[in-house]
């Protein structure tokens, strides 16, 4: 396998071809200055063991989301599609607009984010295997081996679920009992999804405000207007993360009956005619809001709280 750099030379960009492996980065590590900063795409974890090394050895770098590169080169009219080519889109962008520097996940982070996303495929398989079970039983000619071995399976799946989500909760107190112990005393927030908040946002220290952490995970509003003719419906930005999303909306309705402001903007957003989906996706920012805030000043749910006013 092969990585392949751009850097500027001041005429243009020189093109370089690393192979991904150890050697390959030393070798990268020759053409860099100091000061250089390298852009490089989030391509699942397949960016993280280069972006690591280039950290640990001084090197400055800025992980961006691949639909930002998309939108860049499409702003430019590019239309070719090589690996020489997208490195030197990916140079252009950090030459024009100076992305933010990427901090290296601690160790926990990593095997937390592995654990959880096991813990997703064994979700779907354990659905998987039930489905098929049902679906033959419900025909009615279902053999008794063919029964006995989906049974076993689903059996096996659903310990394998047990294991792993004990083994999560027990990383997740030792590294954040007390941001979990906040997040849970907020009504609607239980402990899998304050677990999956943690994860996501690496204890809430990756993101500065709240409207970043809704926008990482795809649920912030994208309003849809242009003049006076063009009025679009607000929809939600779903370029996130959908898993989190699923949960984050089975949360807005525990939280629409429990939760005093959630329960009351709900009921503000029907009184104006809105949509009761519309009204959900509204509870489930709050949620958010609320959890960046309790989670960051470490600080418990208060339904009476009222915030001062600046002066």
């Amino acid at each position: 396998m092969f990585f392949d750099v751009a850097l500027p030379d001041g005429q243009g960009y020189r093109h370089y071809k690393f192979d991904n492996n150890q050697a390959g980065f030393s070798a990268l590590l020759k053409v860099l200055s100091s000061e250089s900063v390298v852009v490089m795409e989030a391509s699942g974890p397949y960016y993280l063991r280069l972006a690591s090394f280039l950290s640990q050895q001084g090197i400055g770098v800025s992980v961006v989301n691949p639909l930002v590169i998309r939108r860049f080169c499409q702003m430019r009219l590019s239309r070719a599609k090589t690996d020489k080519k997208d490195s030197i889109m990916l140079a252009k962008y950090g030459c024009a607009e100076k992305p933010a520097l990427w901090q290296p996940p601690k160790e926990h982070e990593i095997v937390l984010q592995q654990m959880e996303a096991i813990l997703a495929n064994l979700h779907k398989e354990h659905t998987a295997v039930n489905n098929q079970l049902e679906s033959f039983t419900s025909s009615g000619m279902l053999d008794k081996k063919l029964e006995q071995l989906l049974r076993k399976e689903s059996a096996h799946k659903q310990g394998l679920i047990d294991q792993l989500t004990l083994e999560i909760e027990e990383l997740a107190k030792k590294h954040y009992s007390s941001l979990l112990a906040s997040l849970e005393s907020i009504p609607g927030i239980g402990r899998k999804t304050a677990i999956i908040l943690l994860v996501a946002s690496g204890g809430f220290s990756r993101f500065s405000d709240y409207r970043k952490l809704s926008s990482y995970i795809g649920i912030c509003p994208r309003i849809f207007e242009s003049g006076t003719s063009v009025k679009g419906k607000a929809r939600i930005c779903k370029m996130g993360m959908s898993g989190m999303r699923a949960v984050l909306y089975l949360c807005a309705w525990s939280a629409k009956r429990y939760n005093k402001a959630c329960s009351e903007l709900y009921g503000r957003l029907l009184a104006k005619g809105k949509a009761k989906k519309v009204a959900l996706i509204a509870v489930v920012n709050k949620l958010l809001k609320q959890a960046f805030a309790i989670a960051t000043k470490l600080t418990i749910y208060n339904e009476n709280y009222v915030r001062k006013p600046c002066f």
